[in-house]
C-alpha cells in the first residue's frame, strides 16, 4: 500500500497549468454522456490520437471505457458555466449546454474552441482510471483563447496579459464572492467595497488575492474577471474576479449582503458602485459579462466576445 497521501499528491497534480476539456460519448442505449478533464494529450500525429483519462468514479465510466466513438471538446474563455455543468451538475447536463451532434452521433460542445471527433483507438486500465486513446477523425479549430485551469481554479489569459501589459503604479486585485443569494462585501470609511488587495507582482494577482481571503477564513472558488479597468487619476490599475464561497464564512471583516439590496448601498467609488450595480442585475440571470475600460467608461464584453 502506497504511502502517498493521495490529497497532497491530488493537490500537486493540480499545480499543472492547463486548458479545460468537455469529453463526451453515448452510452449503450443512446443516451449522452460527458464529464469535464483537464487530463488530455496529444499522443500521435500519424496516425493522429489523443487521450483522456476518464475515472471510475463517474457514473459514466463504463459508457466511455467501452464506447466506440467519443469527442473532445476543449472550452473557450468564458465557458466556466460549461465546466461546471459537466463537473458537478446531476441533472441533464445536454439541457443546459447548446451542442450539435456529429457524424456519430455524439455531442459537440458549441462554442469551443477545438473540437474532436474520435473512434476509440485502445482503452487501458490505469489505476482508478482509464487511458482512452481515439484516433481523430474530424476536428474544427477556432484559434480563440482558451479556459485556464490550475489549483482547482479557472483563469484567463488574455485578462491576466492585459493586467499585466498595464504601465500604472498601483494593481488592486478584488473578488466579487456570492454566497448562497447573498454577496460579501467589506465596509471601509468611504463605503462598501469587495474584499481586495494591493498586489506588487501583477502575475500572482489571482494567487495573492486566494491567499488573502484563505489568511481571513474565506473559502471560495475564485473564477472568471468580471470588472478590468484605470483609474488614471490615482495612477490605479483594478481587477475583481467573481467568486463563489464555497463555505460559510466566519469572517467578521465582511458583511453578507443580499444581491436585491446591492444597488441601494453606498460604495468606496463611483466606479465600485457602477460595477456592483451591473452585478446586481445580470445576477438575475446568471450572464455575466467582462467589463473593460477605465473608472468613467468602457466596454462590456459577453463571455462569448472575449479575446
Amino acid at each position: 500500500m502506497s504511502s502517498i497521501d493521495p490529497h497532497a499528491l491530488r493537490a500537486a497534480f493540480g499545480s499543472f497549468m492547463t486548458g479545460v476539456t468537455v469529453v463526451t460519448a453515448r452510452s449503450a442505449d443512446g443516451t449522452p454522456v460527458g464529464f469535464a478533464a483537464n487530463s488530455f494529450a496529444s499522443v500521435s500525429l500519424d496516425p493522429p490520437l489523443l487521450l483522456v483519462c476518464p475515472g471510475k468514479f463517474l457514473s459514466s465510466y463504463d459508457s466511455f471505457a467501452n464506447c466506440t466513438h467519443f469527442a473532445v471538446n476543449v472550452l473557450a474563455e468564458g465557458q466556466e458555466e460549461v465546466s461546471n455543468t459537466f463537473s458537478s451538475f446531476k441533472g441533464d447536463r445536454f439541457a443546459r449546454v447548446a451542442h450539435h451532434l456529429d457524424s456519430n452521433g455524439v455531442p459537440i460542445i458549441e462554442g469551443a474552441i477545438a473540437q474532436f471527433s474520435c473512434s476509440t483507438h485502445q482503452s487501458l486500465p490505469a489505476g482508478d482510471h482509464c487511458i482512452l486513446i481515439g484516433q481523430v477523425q474530424d476536428f474544427t479549430q477556432t484559434g480563440a483563447p482558451g479556459l485556464g485551469y490550475v489549483g482547482g481554479q479557472y483563469f484567463s489569459l488574455g485578462v491576466e496579459r492585459a493586467a499585466l501589459e498595464n504601465t500604472l503604479d498601483t494593481a488592486v486585485c478584488g473578488a466579487i464572492i456570492k454566497e448562497a443569494d447573498h454577496v460579501l462585501l467589506e465596509q471601509t470609511p468611504k463605503g462598501f467595497r469587495p474584499p481586495q488587495i494591493t498586489s506588487a507582482d501583477r502575475g500572482q494577482m489571482r494567487q495573492n488575492l486566494c491567499k488573502d481571503l484563505e489568511a481571513r477564513g474565506i473559502k471560495l472558488r475564485l473564477e472568471q474577471a468580471y470588472s478590468v479597468f484605470d483609474d488614471r487619476h490615482s495612477g490605479t490599475h483594478f481587477a475583481y474576479f467573481l467568486a463563489n464561497s464555497t463555505s460559510s464564512s466566519s469572517n467578521d471583516t465582511l458583511q453578507a449582503v443580499p444581491i436585491q439590496d446591492l444597488a441601494g448601498l453606498s460604495y468606496s467609488s463611483p466606479a465600485i458602485a457602477q460595477m456592483m450595480a451591473r452585478f446586481a442585475l445580470e445576477a438575475r440571470t446568471g450572464g455575466f459579462a467582462l467589463y473593460l475600460g477605465d473608472a468613467q467608461r468602457g466596454d462590456v464584453h459577453p463571455s462569448s466576445e472575449r479575446i
